[in-house]
């Protein structure tokens, strides 16, 4: 075989190869580090990446204006052969806004960019973040009555 022929061939194989992986945390690194931007009058929200770690990554939440009005902790972990993510949200003085944490499953990836789909009930069908440029973040939220929502973020110093 020609040696044209044979890097041609190595490459689909490694094309093949990588289309069937499964999704990696890792892949996620892109979402590290802090955001913040406005979430509607007098309020901002900030997101604080940690970067990806023994298949797990997670995202510390707050919503300030005056005061903190609510606090979230988002967890995507490697499961089942996908990505797992789980948010949970609590208002001051720590109650939970709900009995259990939302749960939903990868839909999708694309470069800097992942879209998730709600796994049973909760108040979002989808949520998705991207990375259009090095220092915006947004998050894309379709709500349990299908408004959706878009919060763009820029990097914290």
């Amino acid at each position: 075989m020609p040696a044209s022929l044979r890097f041609i061939a190595a490459a689909l194989l490694i094309a093949a190869a990588n289309a069937s992986a499964e999704p990696r945390v890792a892949d996620l690194s892109w979402m590290t580090g802090s955001w913040s931007g406005p979430a509607g009058p007098g309020v901002e929200l900030e997101e604080n990446w940690s970067a990806p770690r023994s298949g797990t990554m997670a995202s510390i939440v707050r919503m300030v204006g005056e005061t903190t009005s609510m606090i979230e902790i988002v967890y995507i972990e490697e499961r089942e052969n996908t990505l797992m993510l789980y948010l949970q949200q609590w208002d001051p003085g720590f109650a939970p806004r709900t009995a259990e944490p939302q749960v939903m499953r990868l839909k999708s990836t694309g470069d800097r960019s992942v879209k998730f789909e709600a796994v049973g009930g909760g108040g979002m069908k989808a949520l998705g973040y991207s990375r259009p440029t090095d220092d915006s973040f947004v998050i894309d939220v379709t709500l349990a009555n299908g408004n959706a929502v878009q919060i763009p973020l820029k990097r914290l110093p």
